[in-house]
């Protein structure tokens, strides 16, 4: 009974050795068409993907914005042209620097300067001060398709505005709600605003929110740069604007009145990549106000990449709404450095000059 039972365990054995063997050169016969799953501590090499292109999925490509060829998410939205102080009391300004255009031009012949600023891209947490409209604006803020936002205006300014020429935004009517007042700021500079409340307030009255501006042309590859420079722009006094172009960061750094022109929110200087100076005539009506020959034509410069390009400006006079265009001397529409734009609307008294270092 002994010697059987010894038998019986030797069988045994020999099976479980085999058993061993077969699940070693192949565990899937042992468990059909199961498969195991083994947790990997990290010092096993996991798996490669057949489709490796699944694992490094490009990001989805953001539209470009058709004012400054610039990516963003906000890109197709319609902007609001801001209304903001050129005043020396009021400076340094909130937000501006986030602006995808700003236009500057003269309030007062050979005096005082204010600024357009058109937003796309970006949402400042503020933006101010915010001042009033004049009517030179208007067909400025029409061209680019803007929403236009303002503290009151000047009588040749509102009597259009409230002829509903465009889509606008009144301080006057809405301080409080969708603008309101700081404390610091002289008064009537201490009006500031954000994009979210402009944005709301542009739902409600129904106001149409993507932008149908006909984008400006850009450059799709880097272009040779020159040396540093520096731009002088000649408005009277501490109005005065400089830029100082750096061949590194092929940015224009702005200046007024001799001292760096920074964004209050952030302390950082202002920087544009194309600075567009813009020829128009000017004249006094009724004493105080301004009056620029924005529509039609005029001569231009444009400085990008280091370099100057001397040319034209045009813009429909029969047409408020219509875009302004630049031409470089060949006849040829001005393409842009993908970025931030500085339109300087400067009288033709008014010198501008460029040197290199």
């Amino acid at each position: 009974m002994a010697e059987k039972k010894k038998k019986i365990m030797i069988v045994l054995a020999s099976f479980a050795l085999l058993a061993t063997g077969v699940f070693a050169s192949n565990p899937q016969s042992w468990m059909g068409d199961r498969s195991i799953s083994i947790e990997n501590d990290g010092t096993d090499t996991p798996a490669q993907n057949p489709n490796p292109e699944e694992d490094e999925a490009e990001e989805p490509k953001k539209d470009a914005n058709p004012y400054t060829g610039t990516e963003c998410d906000n890109a197709k939205r319609r902007p609001f042209a801001v209304m903001m102080a050129g005043d020396l009391e009021a400076w340094p300004l909130s937000g501006i620097a986030d602006a995808d255009i700003v236009v500057e031009m003269p309030v007062i012949t050979d005096s005082i300067t204010r600024y357009m600023a058109v937003f796309v891209c970006n949402d400042p947490k503020e933006i101010g001060s915010i001042r009033s409209s004049r009517h030179d604006f208007i067909p400025l803020a029409m061209g680019f398709d803007a929403i236009y936002a303002h503290w009151g205006g000047s009588y040749l300014a509102l009597e259009k505005l409230d002829n509903k020429i465009m889509d606008n935004i009144n301080a006057l009517y809405l301080d409080g709600s969708v603008f309101y007042r700081k404390a610091g700021p002289p008064k009537p500079h201490d009006g500031f605003t954000t994009i979210e409340r402009m944005a709301d307030y542009a739902k409600r009255m129904g106001y149409r929110q993507e932008s149908i501006f006909e984008s400006y042309k850009f450059y799709d590859e880097e272009n040779p740069q020159g040396k540093n420079g520096k731009l002088t722009i000649g408005y009277p006094s501490i109005f005065k604007v400089d830029y100082d172009y750096d061949s590194k960061t092929n940015s224009y750094f702005r200046f007024k009145g001799d001292k760096k022109d920074v964004d209050k929110l952030t302390g950082q200087q202002i920087e544009a990549k194309d600075v567009v100076i813009m020829f128009a005539a000017s004249r006094q009506v009724d004493g105080q106000y301004n009056d620029m020959d924005i529509e039609g034509k005029g001569d231009a410069i444009i400085y990008q990449n280091g370099w100057e390009i001397k040319g034209t400006w045009k813009k429909d006079s029969g047409d408020q709404k219509s875009k302004i265009f630049f031409y470089n001397e060949s006849g040829e529409e001005v393409k842009f450095v993908r970025g931030k734009i500085w339109i300087q609307v400067v009288q033709p008294n008014q010198k501008v000059a460029w040197s290199v270092e």
